[in-house]
Formats: C-alpha cells, structure tokens, sequence
C-alpha cells in the first residue's frame, strides 16, 4: 500500500469515529507537533484564522520542537478532515 493510500484509510476511520462519537457542530481539539521555526508555527496558526479557535503552544524542554494545541469549533467530519490535510502541508508537522 502506498503512504497516500494509509493517509485516505485513516481519514475515512476518523470520518466514522467522529460522525459516531460527536454531534456536529462540536468542539474539535488539534494537536500537532513541529519543529520550533516561528515560520511554520505561523503557517499551521494561519489556517484556523477567522475560525474562533483557541490557540495554546508549548516548546518543548530544549526548544527543537513547539507543540500546537488548537480548540475550534467544527462544523462536521468533513470540515475536521480539510483541516488535518491543509496543515498536513506544512513541512515536518506530525499531527497527533
């Protein structure tokens, strides 16, 4: 199986975890990992703009990498899934 192939199986496991667990509109919490460049960081804070979500980092103890919490308010699987992939762009995030 290809890598892509893995990413579309896990985003259509996580489509009917959600649709199953949660009534939409629901709070969604994000988290990701990247590496501590100010640039990056901004790019993946960039995406939830004009979202209304609440956006907490935290570096870790030596400062190579900066873990991204954001609590958001989503419309539906769907819209949780969109988001995973758009920050998925953003070179070197691991996404939790």
């Amino acid at each position: 199986m290809t890598p892509n192939n893995n990413q579309e199986e896990f985003y259509k496991k996580l489509k009917e975890q959600l649709s199953d667990t949660s009534l939409w509109p629901a709070p969604y919490l994000y988290k990701f990992i990247v590496p501590t460049d100010l640039s990056k960081i901004k790019e993946i804070e960039d995406i939830f703009d004009h979202t209304g979500a609440v956006i907490n980092r935290k570096e870790s103890r030596t400062g190579k990498y900066t873990s991204v919490s954001i609590n958001v308010r989503m419309k539906n699987p769907d819209a949780v899934i969109a988001k995973y992939k758009e920050v998925g762009k953003v070179e070197g995030v691991i996404s939790l």
